[in-house]
């Protein structure tokens, strides 16, 4: 059992915004310790509902008289401070927390956290590494940014000291954390709203390798400059993976991708036979995130079969390009998570090896800062699908003081030479789709907002 001393004055734990993806986690975890929990948010959804299930007390709008009650309140990052529940807590003097800072507490309770960063492929290497640990009965605990099937939820509780989370680098959340092991994928531009710089990424990710202990563990990608770079900054165990730099530690050779685009490949390990891999998820990509996978549950004693299996049953992880079902006989509708560039990138390359007619995208930029900062690289990434739908930018966080909109990029990409379709309507969107769709062609929506609600619509 985890060791709880440091967090167990505050038996009363409140959470505003409980049914965010870390927070409804961070619910179970604490209830699971014997802690009172309860919590409130903005609006139903399947987490909130799962926790219900799990006899957790969660109030739609607030609850002034669950705050009256708690020892502390944890609220996610969303939530302002002129929020009626953190009012009332700072009047009464409860202390208030933000969501990563208690995380971070909550990492600390465990003698071997595991993080899993980077900018891009955080979720499916986290839930990659949770069954391969899965399989080989070591029982962790597990705090993934989507719904994963196999957890029928995006948490799992366990009783080992393995705390199996995604570490994002936003704000700088992941330096709150106490690792023992970590993965960095790669180091991307994102998130400029708030670094202004890449070079103010590149030393938030060197705070972070800091934080490992000397008996910890560092996965670094070898193709990644800004990745290898980084060995420097600690006296940690480092391996390395890649597919262009065979000088890495692991690597993939023999590469082949069969009709659904799901590749086969055979690893090796320090330039040795280690194991063949088959995948059940498209993409180049996802070769890379299967080999920093191989290369942590090594080092964590899961041997080579164990991992092979539990990465052949990996199907994806919800809106990783996920398969929604098929429209007008025979087109196949998916739905991806993709909101950067790159990711953008990644995704066209998963479909580069599935065999289809045309490809359509329909893409909602996410956030008014990143479709300003990156707006020709949004366009060059999306200018190879046949057909392009964009719509409206989903603000998240943020108001339009950037003079920009959908409108933009569509200009941008017609200057290009390629038609998009400026489409803020959904309906309209679905719509024309519907009408101008031939069998055999591909459809995906990306993005990090309400595009999620597109595939449904068509399906119906």
């Amino acid at each position: 059992m985890p060791n709880i001393e440091h967090i167990k004055k505050y038996k009363n734990i409140h959470m505003i915004g409980i049914g965010g993806i870390s927070m409804s986690g961070i619910a179970a975890i604490l209830q699971n310790w014997g802690f009172n929990v309860t919590g409130s948010d903005a609006a139903d959804s399947e987490a909130v509902q799962l926790l219900l299930k799990k006899g957790i007390k969660v109030v739609i709008g607030h609850n002034i008289e669950d705050v009256r009650n708690s020892d502390v309140v944890v609220y996610s990052a969303a939530i302002k401070q002129d929020d009626p529940e953190m009012v009332e807590a700072k009047k009464l003097g409860i202390p208030t927390i933000e969501r990563a800072d208690f995380l971070g507490e909550i990492t600390r309770c465990y003698k071997d956290t595991i993080c899993i960063s980077g900018t891009h492929g955080k979720t499916t290497t986290t839930s990659m590494i949770s069954l391969c640990f899965l399989d080989a009965l070591k029982d962790p605990s597990i705090q993934v940014g989507a719904l994963l099937k196999p957890l029928n939820g995006n948490y799992r509780v366990g009783n080992s000291e393995h705390f199996i989370i995604e570490a994002c680098e936003y704000v700088e959340s992941f330096l709150k954390f106490s690792p023992k092991a970590e993965i960095i994928l790669n180091i991307d531009n994102d998130h400029l709203d708030y670094f202004k710089t890449f070079d103010n990424i590149k030393n938030a990710f060197i705070k972070y390798v800091k934080l490992l202990p000397n008996d910890g563990i560092l996965v670094l990608n070898g193709d990644d400059k800004n990745c290898l770079d980084l060995k420097e900054y600690t006296v940690a165990k480092v391996y390395t993976y890649g597919i262009e730099n065979q000088d890495s530690d692991f690597t993939a050779r023999n590469i082949s991708f069969d009709d659904d685009g799901f590749a086969k490949f055979d690893v090796y390990y320090k330039k040795e036979f280690f194991v063949t891999i088959k995948l059940s998820v498209p993409g180049k990509h996802n070769i890379l995130n299967a080999l920093a996978c191989t290369a942590l549950c090594t080092e964590y004693g899961i041997e080579r079969k164990d991992i092979a299996s539990a990465l052949e049953k990996f199907t994806g992880a919800h809106r990783r390009f996920e398969f929604k079902g098929k429209i007008n006989g025979n087109a196949s509708v998916y739905d991806d998570y993709a909101h950067h560039p790159t990711e953008i990138k990644a995704t066209y390359n998963s479909l580069s090896n599935k065999k289809y007619n045309k490809s359509w995208v329909i893409f909602q930029p996410h956030t008014y800062s990143r479709t300003k900062t990156l707006l020709d690289d949004f366009a060059k990434a999306l200018i190879d699908f046949d057909n392009i739908i964009i719509l409206d930018i989903y603000a998240a966080r943020e108001k339009n003081t950037f003079n920009i909109s959908s409108k933009d990029l569509v200009n941008k990409i017609n200057s290009l030479g390629k038609e998009a379709k400026y489409m803020p309507d959904f309906e309209d969107c679905v719509k024309y789709v519907k009408e101008n769709i031939k069998p055999n062609d591909i459809v995906i929506t990306l993005g990090a907002g309400t595009v999620t609600e597109i595939g449904p619509m068509l399906l119906k």
